[in-house]
């Protein structure tokens, strides 16, 4: 099919986690193949590690078992497993690209215009025309406690995400048994923005939001919220799909099994892209303006003055 090209420009960007913004997978399969070496297994291959990325702990976790056959019990591999990834998690740095697309992103509230003087700048040149803020929502099936240990020494670069915009694995909104590839993360981390937008704002549609994945289960899901995706996989697992890159892109690698074909998408239909990374990635392409730092860098200023005219002399 001809390929979508008339898009509307993006609004909203939803991102995955682990593999995505950290480089948690890599210690991910280095726990578990301690684990593996120490009864006596072969290593985990990405035919199977590409089954457990993106997915809730749950269905993880019997996916691993059913495979591995290990001689102790799924809460014994589980204590030892969550007893390294307290040793290593804490050491996870975000991947290349990402604290700079975080703070591009995060500089778009600026184009929050509050007075004629403001707007009338914001149209000096076409390309500032259609400029827009730009919100963000995290959605990770990592649950609170993981979360933690991962993001506790990051909390700057994570801080541009609200408290209320971070969907979690065990969040309380979200149905048991309705994690990825199903939609319902990213279609709650929408929800959870079009609750907090500022007065007279519209809401944010589905189509306007790109969803940025690296796993297959989570490419599905962003595909089944009627939403753009950019897929940034690991080097590895985009080798474990070498000839099936349409299919991922399209949520068509049958992840979710016969639940709800409708929500799929098609083959080349325009919705979805691969990117090897994040590193200088095309906002304009997208419809997203990023702000020069000077125009922060004004309006912090500006707040600051705001701010201190706004303080009685006495005080």
């Amino acid at each position: 099919m001809a390929p979508r090209t008339d898009f509307p420009p993006v609004r909203a960007c939803l991102f995955d986690m682990d593999g995505l913004l950290l480089d948690t997978e890599d210690t991910y399969t280095l726990c578990t193949n301690m684990i593996l070496e120490k009864y006596g297994k072969g290593t985990l291959p990405w035919s199977i590690k590409a089954k457990l990325q993106g997915r809730p702990g749950p269905a993880a976790n019997k996916l691993f078992h059913d495979w591995a056959g290990l001689p102790i019990t799924p809460e014994q591999y589980l204590a030892e497993n969550t007893a390294l990834q307290k040793q290593l998690f804490p050491k996870t740095k975000p991947l290349p690209g990402i604290p700079e697309m975080l703070g591009h992103l995060g500089r778009t509230r600026y184009w929050e215009v509050k007075d004629g003087a403001a707007a009338e700048d914001a149209k000096a040149n076409d390309r500032d025309r259609e400029a827009h803020r730009v919100h963000i929502a995290l959605a990770t099936s990592s649950h609170l406690g993981n979360f933690l240990i991962k993001t506790n020494h990051l909390q700057e670069l994570f801080s541009v995400f609200p408290s209320d915009r971070r969907v979690l694995g065990d969040d309380a909104r979200l149905q048991p048994g309705r994690g990825k590839p199903l939609p319902d993360i990213f279609l709650l981390a929408l929800k959870t923005i079009n609750d907090s937008l500022p007065a007279g704002e519209p809401p944010i549609k589905p189509e306007e939001c790109l969803v940025f994945e690296d796993s297959v289960p989570g490419v599905e899901a962003g595909r089944r919220a009627g939403m753009r995706v950019i897929w940034c996989p690991h080097p590895m697992l985009k080798q474990e799909f070498a000839g099936r890159e349409e299919e991922v892109l399209a949520g068509r690698t049958g992840e979710a099994g016969d639940v709800d074909l409708h929500q799929l998408g098609e083959i080349d239909d325009g919705w979805a892209e691969y990117l090897l990374s994040l590193v200088d990635f095309p906002y304009e392409k997208f419809g997203m303006v990023i702000p020069p730092i000077a125009v922060e860098e004004e309006s912090c200023m500006k707040e600051s003055t705001e701010e201190a005219v706004a303080v009685p002399a006495d005080a």
